[in-house]
């Protein structure tokens, strides 16, 4: 008897495990509060540079910027330079200063900002750009704060992936509500912004777990028929997350009070792990038969099985554990050891650079579509609603593969459409970017039920972590990607489509997994790999008809 026998006997999908996706939700809201907290975090506001002196009559205040800083072409006022004497306007007596002698006439000469600048504080009280300066010449480093954050994400969710093999799911979870909870608050208290970067790179490396864990956790106690509506409900609460984002960065307009609105709700996640379950699944494959049965007979009490532990007895129950049994401790070599897995291993890998890599160029950059910050906020989330209910019925319909590859490439088109559509369009810019986001969000969610899926019990989290730690590079650089700009301004945009490209092609390289069950060992992933005909002889338990 297998595993997936036994959840039959227990119930693979009832109250015990609505339960465990109701449980498992905050962890998933919590995300994408962090995740693309630098929208607000270190937004920048318009800005010029520092001058004394201004005058008192706030009519005069226009013109006596013009007559201090230079214009840039579109005729907007630099942000990063001023002259280095006042200039004489046309037709203007208020001040006779003009051109420096030796200046070239009609060019006068410009500096940097010196003393510092001034800051429109109308829509942000504060950020990290203006706490600390961070932009011009520093903006680089506005930028890199994201790229530290994604940074400590892709080391922890290979240190959680691992981990979390050899140590369980629900410790290791644990791990990741406390370090997230203790360095999100001393990131809040940051006094300078190296100690920021490091303690929000830390940040990212506690949070990791809630990526690595989470999915699994819940995947784990679900049969083969329920998989896909509760993966894509549990996903919903990311997109109640983005959403909420929106409201709490308009409430909350200083960086630090909002950075500690976002870490607190940790603590009662940790409250709610009393109440959540370890995976049968991985205790059988440690030989934890005794723990394995305490779990199976609360979840077929809570279902209303009929099911005592005559029925689970730890004899019966330690049959199936010696076929779970891992005699060996997982490792990211055992990924590539084999032939299919090596397969499946690479592909996912360009899979997941590719989805993060345009999802959060696509997420993190809301200015320029002709609404302030907070709309662009909350239509990027609620487009992303009708995205799950089209993942629904495509991996249902269309499988998991062409999911993947369908909704990579419309992130890839939508992309490529918005380079063709003139800056003074802003509502057609806008429509592509929210398109774009819509399927970049359907790409992400089908590559966590797709890769979950694809690797056996023994090696899905470690699986997990390396597509995850991939996946965080492609996010850690989308950032950076954005300062290509300077370079040509269409450079990030076509970076961001022909990266979702090649990974909606990679994609159609991988296996589908619509109706399969869960592998359990390395042996059922590879067994996969002889011909179809052949596969239907031997394993004909391996197809559930829906």
């Amino acid at each position: 008897m297998g595993f997936e026998e036994l959840l039959d006997k227990v119930g693979g999908f009832g109250p015990f495990q609505l339960r465990n996706v109701a449980l498992l939700a905050l962890p998933r809201v919590l995300l994408p509060l962090h995740f693309l907290l630098p929208i607000f975090l270190a937004a920048v506001p318009a800005h010029h540079c520092a001058l004394p002196g201004a005058p008192a009559n706030f009519s005069h205040k226009d013109a006596w910027l013009k007559a201090h800083l230079p214009q840039e072409p579109d005729g907007t006022l630099s942000s990063c330079f001023r002259f280095a004497r006042p200039q004489a306007l046309p037709n203007s007596t208020l001040w006779g200063m003009g051109q420096s002698p030796g200046e070239p006439e009609g060019k006068p000469s410009t500096v940097p900002c010196s003393q510092g600048w001034e800051y429109d504080h109308s829509e942000f009280s504060s950020t990290i750009a203006t706490e600390w300066d961070l932009v011009c010449e520093q903006k680089g480093l506005n930028r890199a704060a994201s790229t530290f954050f994604f940074a400590g994400v892709l080391v922890g969710a290979v240190a959680f992936g691992y981990l979390s093999d050899r140590f369980g799911r629900r410790r290791l979870l644990l791990v990741a509500y406390v370090s997230a909870l203790v360095l999100g608050l001393v990131s809040a208290a940051s006094v300078s912004y190296v100690m920021f970067a490091i303690t929000r790179t830390l940040t990212g490396s506690a949070l990791a777990g809630f990526t690595i864990i989470v999915m699994p956790l819940e995947l784990e106690w679900l049969d083969v028929e329920h998989r896909t509506v509760a993966g894509v409900l549990s996903s919903t609460f990311w997109t109640g997350g983005v959403m909420l984002l929106a409201l709490v960065g308009y409430l909350i307009r200083d960086w630090r009070w909002l950075l500690l609105a976002v870490t607190l709700p940790c603590a009662p996640g940790i409250l709610s792990l009393w109440w959540v379950p370890e995976s049968a699944r991985w205790l059988l494959t440690q030989g934890r038969v005794e723990e394995a049965q305490k779990y199976l007979l609360r979840c077929a009490r809570l279902n209303g099985r009929p099911v005592g532990e005559d029925s689970l007895s730890r004899e019966a129950l330690s049959k199936v554990a010696a076929g779970e049994r891992v005699v060996r401790r997982p490792s990211y070599l055992d990924l590539f050891r084999t032939p299919r897995l090596r397969h499946i291993s690479l592909c996912c890998m360009v899979v997941w650079f590719g989805v993060n890599f345009s999802y959060y160029g696509l997420s993190l950059d809301v200015a320029g579509l002709g609404l302030n910050v907070y709309q662009t906020q909350l239509l990027f989330g609620a487009v992303e609603l009708p995205s799950k209910l089209l993942v629904y019925l495509s991996v249902r319909h269309a499988g998991r593969r062409l999911t993947q590859t369908g909704t990579l490439l419309g992130t890839a088109l939508a992309l490529g459409f918005t380079l063709l559509v003139a800056s003074e369009r802003k509502s057609w810019s806008t429509a592509l970017a929210v398109m774009g986001k819509g399927f970049s969000e359907a790409a992400f969610t089908t590559a966590y039920l797709f890769t979950s899926e694809l690797y056996p019990t023994v090696l899905r989290q470690t699986g997990l972590g390396l597509t995850a730690l991939v996946g965080r590079l492609g996010g850690s650089l989308a950032p950076l990607a954005a300062l290509l700009d300077g370079v040509w301004l269409p450079l990030p945009k076509l970076a961001y489509g022909g990266i979702a490209l090649l990974a909606a092609c990679t994609s159609l390289l991988l296996p589908e997994t619509r109706r399969a069950q869960l592998p359990e060992t390395i042996q059922d992933v590879e067994r996969k790999s002889v011909p179809s005909s052949l596969q239907e002889e031997e394993m004909p338990m391996k197809q559930v008809q829906n």
